[in-house]
C-alpha cells in the first residue's frame, strides 16, 4: 500500500514536469536557425508572417556560410548584441539592401532585429538581439525573429563600450544553420605526417 501511495506521489510530482515540456511548441525548423556560439548553441525562430523578404534573405546568407566566423562587433551592455558584419567594423554587409518590413511587434528580450542606417530602406546583414525590452526601437527596425531557447549564452557575449558598444576583444558566432537542414560537415583535422626515424649510425 505504501509504494502505491509512493507511486501516486511520483505520478502528482511528474505531471506537472511533464506539462512544462510540453508546453514548448514544436517549431517548424526551416524557420528555425541554430546559431552555436562559445557556451553553447542560441535557438532562434524566424518570423516570416512579420518579415517575409528579410527572412528569406537571412536563410539564404546563412545557407552561404556568411554568418560562421563573424564577430559580436558592437555590444552595448544590457541592451543590444550586434553581429553580421563580416569585416567587425559595423560598416560591412553583405551588398544587397533589403526594403523595411516594419510591424506592430514589439522589441522584447530575446527579439531579433535588422541593424540599418538612417535610410529606412538600407538593412543588408547586420542583426541584433535584444537584451532588455526597448520601446523605442519599435516601428523602426525590422523585427525578424524571436530567441526561443539560449538566451543563457546571449548573456556571455563579450561587451564593448558602455556607450558605443564597440569590442575590443570580440566573441564570434561559430555557426549558424537552418535547423532543416542536414547538418553542416565537419572538417576533418590535417592528418600530421609521422616523423621520419633517423638511422642508427654503424
Amino acid at each position: 500500500m505504501r509504494f502505491i501511495l509512493a507511486l501516486m506521489g511520483f505520478l502528482v510530482l511528474a505531471v506537472p514536469v511533464f506539462a512544462q515540456t510540453l508546453a514548448m511548441p514544436d517549431e517548424d525548423p526551416d524557420n528555425v536557425l541554430v546559431v552555436q556560439l562559445k557556451d553553447g548553441p542560441v535557438i532562434i525562430r524566424m518570423r516570416p508572417d512579420l518579415a517575409p523578404n528579410h527572412v528569406k534573405r537571412i536563410k539564404e546568407l546563412v545557407r552561404q556560410g556568411f554568418y560562421d566566423g563573424v564577430p559580436f562587433h558592437r555590444v552595448v551592455p544590457g541592451s543590444i548584441a550586434q553581429t553580421g558584419d563580416p569585416t567587425g567594423t559595423g560598416a560591412g554587409g553583405s551588398g544587397q539592401h533589403i526594403k523595411a518590413e516594419f510591424s506592430n511587434e514589439a522589441h522584447m528580450r530575446g527579439t531579433v532585429s535588422m541593424a540599418r542606417a538612417d535610410n529606412a530602406d538600407s538593412a543588408d546583414s547586420q542583426w541584433f538581439i535584444c537584451l532588455k525590452p526597448s520601446p523605442d526601437f519599435n516601428r523602426r527596425y525590422t523585427i525578424w525573429g524571436k530567441v526561443i531557447r539560449g538566451m543563457e549564452f546571449v548573456n556571455h557575449i563579450e561587451t564593448g563600450d558602455p556607450e558605443s558598444g564597440h569590442v575590443t576583444n570580440p566573441d564570434h558566432i561559430i555557426s549558424v544553420r537552418v535547423e532543416g537542414d542536414p547538418p553542416k560537415p565537419v572538417a576533418e583535422a590535417p592528418v600530421k605526417a609521422e616523423p621520419k626515424k633517423a638511422k642508427a649510425a654503424h
